[in-house]
């Protein structure tokens, strides 16, 4: 009985059929930058104070700019940095109208005039950018609210990951995919016409439910159709096509100033993917363990086809030789010692990737450079990252490029934090450093996740550690806005600890190079022992010695 790896080779491992729905997939990860990091863009909080109708009355009867009426009528208070700058969330407690200033004597002495809070909502010196957090004045006593934005979409990629992740294994790769952009497309519209803010993060998060769902199900259809020889490689350039999306990005916003325009830019290739329903093919592997052999046989001879390849095996008898009938659950992630180690390690580095990664990006939005530039540079360091992980994990291993590139990234952040802003090139080389080194370890941590969990608990495996890098993604914009405020610089140090721990953790794991997966617990608990001990009297050999002998007792 021929399995489907077998009749794969006959029809073409990584023929022009592949290659084909491979681009077309590939194109998914582009406009899940927008979603991801868009927020540094969408989100950009300008300079800003206190809005006051007589101050306003004057400027536009003086001609003042914004940078006089700030001058002349913002108080000036101590910044965190150190001196003086004007108050962003004070005003002088005052009648304008009965102060003396006017066009012809603007200044007078009002050190000490009272302050209060604003009252009257903000100014804004736009920049020519128009953001949500101008909109809906987010800004002092509701800048939380900005965070908000950005944690409500890993809410909903935890939810959503997890349930269409169910959803795929259920009804199939290309249903859900298909699905998954058709919520998409929806969603992001609904964000882009949100009346008020709470609707926008209620959209928000139903946005975020189908973009990551959509991209691993399409990740999966792509790996499940291809040699195994490709796999890891297509999975790390489908990976890099985000990077693509990174470099699109600034230049979108460079040109679309409106937040909710770039919403719908950013949204449209959703609904363009809906067309894929007539050029990407379902599973042949998702239907043979669903049993629907015949559809799976029709699949498999267009791919050949299409790949110019004859099949002369008796496919009618393909099989599908991965399908397991064990059944998998949570506990058997934490049973054992070394899977225990495996999955606490995994999960502290998804969730230290994300927090390092989406926290570099954002900060980009609060140093006040030109942020379209300075998004474009670190955006290019990228790329490296996918081209050093091709040609180190065949040659040196898994386990050493992924720990060094953890704590490289660490290392740069913490160095980063006390490089003066006079070195600006050098600070910003540095910074790029770090931004590659959390890259790479972000794009290993896929497949090595994959790599060090058995057959029939691998895609459960997988699910729950990156629940984690969902969790800090909610974690990661409260961790940058907020600590920011206390020091700006202060973020960086909490992201070059995580990413030291999580270096030092990785060296922990056993080199899966050159090592065949794990089919069961066996395979992870005793990699050294011969296959055909069973678990059970392998497992006897780790209980102490009177719990040995008590289950001797209990057998006589």
């Amino acid at each position: 009985m021929a399995t489907f790896d077998d009749i794969l080779e006959e029809a073409g491992t990584f023929g022009r059929c592949q290659k084909r729905i491979f681009a077309l997939l590939c194109m998914v990860s582009m406009p899940w930058a927008g979603v991801y990091v868009g927020i540094v863009f969408q989100g950009f909080t300008p300079e800003h104070w206190c809005r006051e109708p007589g101050v306003v009355d004057l400027k536009q009867s003086c001609g003042w700019s914004l940078a006089d009426t700030r001058r002349l009528t913002v108080p000036l208070v101590n910044s965190s940095a150190g001196g003086m700058v004007h108050s962003q969330c004070e005003r002088y407690d005052l009648d304008w109208n009965s102060t003396g200033l006017s066009c012809l004597d603007p200044e007078i002495d009002l050190r000490t005039t009272p302050m209060t809070t604003c009252r009257n909502g903000w100014e804004y010196d736009y920049d020519g950018r128009e953001s949500f957090v101008t909109e809906f004045d987010l800004v002092c006593g509701q800048a939380w609210l900005v965070d908000m934005y950005q944690a409500t979409l890993n809410i909903g990629f935890l939810v959503g990951s997890i349930a269409i992740g169910y959803l795929a294994d259920r009804f199939g790769r290309k249903v859900s995919f298909l699905m998954s952009n058709l919520l998409n497309g929806i969603a992001g519209i609904l964000v882009a016409v949100a009346p008020n803010y709470a609707s926008l993060l209620v959209f928000r998060t139903l946005y975020g439910f189908g973009v990551k769902g959509g991209w691993v199900a399409g990740y999966v259809l792509i790996t499940e159709i291809v040699g195994v020889e490709y796999r890891r490689t297509v999975g790390v350039i489908y990976q890099m096509f985000f990077s693509v999306g990174i470099l699109i990005l600034p230049l979108l916003a460079y040109y679309i100033k409106d937040w909710r325009w770039l919403q719908v830019v950013i949204t449209v290739p959703y609904i363009v993917f809906l067309a894929y329903y007539w050029f990407i093919p379902e599973s042949p592997r998702w239907l043979l363990s669903q049993g629907k052999a015949r559809k799976a046989v029709e699949i498999t001879e267009a791919i050949a086809k299409e790949n110019n390849k004859t099949l002369s095996k008796n496919i009618e008898t393909m099989r599908d030789d991965n399908a397991h009938s064990s059944t998998a659950s949570f506990m058997d992630l934490i049973r054992t010692p070394r899977m225990r180690k495996h999955t606490f390690i995994l999960s502290f580095n998804w969730f230290t990737s994300a927090v390092v990664y989406q926290g570099l990006i954002m900060r980009l939005g609060i140093l006040g450079g030109n942020v379209y530039l300075d998004f474009l540079i670190s955006g290019l360091v990228e790329f490296p990252a996918a081209f050093l992980i091709l040609f180190t994990i065949e040659r040196i291993g898994r386990r050493l490029p992924f720990a060094t590139a953890n704590i490289v990234a660490g290392a740069s952040c913490i160095i980063t934090a006390f490089i003066p802003d006079s070195m600006f090139w050098f600070k910003t080389a540095v910074a790029c450093i770090g931004r590659l080194g959390i890259t790479m370890a972000f794009e290993m941590v896929v497949f090595v996740n994959t790599e060090l969990y058995p057959t029939f608990i691998r895609n459960l495996g997988v699910s729950v550690c990156s629940t984690l890098c969902d969790i800090g993604g909610i974690v990661a914009p409260f961790l940058l806005y907020r600590l920011a405020v206390i020091w700006l610089e202060l973020p960086l140090i909490i992201f070059g600890c995580l990413a030291f721990v999580a270096g030092g953790l990785v060296l922990l794991l056993p080199e899966t190079r050159g090592v065949p997966l794990p089919d069961t617990i066996d395979d992870i608990e005793f990699p050294n022992r011969p296959k055909d001990d069973t678990f059970e009297d392998q497992m006897s050999n780790l209980l102490p010695t009177d719990a040995t002998a008590n289950k001797e007792t209990a057998t006589v």
